[in-house]
């Protein structure tokens, strides 16, 4: 995508101004950018395609978080451009733009959250919401530098918000300081955490090995540097049959629930889509119940074996993203290879259904790099405060 292309975070049919919260709260005086897929009275919800903003009326009614956000005290100051209906991980919308990095300038943003990450990553606004389906806060906080969270599915209702994939769909967010990311658990997460110390630690060797070397090596290094401050590691993989089989049901059930969303549609309204998301559209309205109920059967056996290896008390350390944001201007086939790469790293919380954090741990190559910790269902609240214990550890650099 030529640079030219780059643009504001912010979607153009933006709010006339910002929607302020309550005067008191635990959120009071902090901003927050809210991906275009959550509805905010009054306001239109474009799910980044044009054709979707144009056939639908403003919103009636806030989305629960955004209402949660608003009654904890925050100010929605804007709305977010994001892929296009959130089928991609790459942060590129041919219609609005590609949102700038902050961080690494030329360089992709991360998708679909990719306005929300940019809008927090260049300080913008102090937390961003974005959601996560196969990836989109993880790949966009790793690439922009920020702290973020997919929490355990069902843990943050998406009442108001736009689905993809229901089977994964989880709203998530972002911040570039660990105080302000904690900040926000109380106030979207329900109240059924599964309260455990974090006491087992389980570097993910094959997880490691889907990295470039240099990435691979900066992380392990990032993970001694914390040492002191998690439990003794031990070695493991966690894909028994390699990550291509959970990666190749993931995508079949994602074709099939988005395609039951927003198909009817796509062939009553023919809206235009741009590069990579037209030919996903295009697999997922090929995709039969048959291949459908063999890959839920996958995810299935996915989610009953890594739930018992993530049991209470036990988180396993990754790569966020195999490699470093790409290059805006790398060619479709770079980035269509680039997103089975990610599938790979990031199916494992999805098929689980389980919470996954990501940490800025510094940068590589001019461009920031992302580890990750998953833990167990209903450990969001043990992963925030793991994020927060590991702060003063992280910000190295390697060129």
């Amino acid at each position: 995508m030529p640079t030219e292309t780059f643009r504001s975070a912010f979607v153009p049919h933006d709010l006339a101004a910002p929607v302020k919260g309550a005067a008191t709260g635990p959120l009071a005086g902090l901003s927050v950018a809210i991906k275009d897929m959550y509805d905010i009275a009054g306001s239109r919800t474009g799910g980044g395609n044009p054709d979707w903003l144009a056939a639908h009326p403003p919103a009636t009614a806030n989305a629960a978080v955004v209402a949660a956000l608003l009654a904890a005290g925050a100010t929605i100051t804007g709305k977010t451009v994001c892929d296009e209906f959130f089928f991609s991980v790459a942060g590129v919308n041919a219609h609005y733009g590609t949102p700038l990095n902050p961080r690494a300038p030329g360089h992709i943003p991360g998708g679909s959250s990719s306005g929300s990450a940019s809008a927090a990553s260049a300080g913008a606004c102090d937390v961003a919401i974005g959601s996560d389906t196969g990836g989109s806060v993880r790949v966009p906080s790793a690439f922009c530098g920020l702290y973020g969270i997919r929490p355990t599915h069902g843990r943050v209702s998406l009442e108001g918000a736009m689905p993809m994939a229901p089977s994964f769909d989880v709203a998530g967010w972002m911040s570039t300081t660990p105080g302000v990311f904690r900040a926000l658990g109380p106030v979207l997460l329900d109240h059924h955490p599964v309260a455990a110390a974090v006491e087992k630690l389980i570097v993910l060797d094959d997880a490691f090995a889907q990295a470039d070397e240099a990435v691979a090596t900066f992380l392990q290094d990032a993970l001694d540097a914390m040492a002191k401050a998690l439990p003794a590691p031990t070695h493991g993989a966690i894909a028994p049959d390699g990550f291509d089989p959970w990666r190749e049901a993931f995508r079949i059930i994602q074709g099939r629930e988005i395609w039951q969303v927003y198909g009817d549609f796509v062939e009553t309204k023919r809206p235009r889509f741009g590069p990579g998301v037209r030919e996903r559209m295009d697999f997922a309205a090929t995709v039969t119940e048959a291949a459908a109920n063999e890959a839920y059967a996958v995810k299935a056996a996915a989610r009953d074996w890594i739930r018992g290896v993530v049991k209470p008390g036990t988180v396993l350390a990754l790569p966020t993203v195999p490699c470093v944001a790409p290059r805006a201007d790398a060619p479709q086939e770079l980035l269509e290879s680039f997103r089975v790469r990610v599938m790979r790293l990031t199916c494992t919380a999805g098929m689980a259904g389980l919470p996954q954090v990501t940490i800025p741990v510094g940068t590589l190559e001019g461009c920031p790099v992302g580890l990750s910790f998953i833990g167990w269902a209903g450990g969001d609240e043990a992963l925030l405060d793991l994020a927060v214990r590991l702060a003063p550890n992280v910000g190295a650099t390697a060129e």
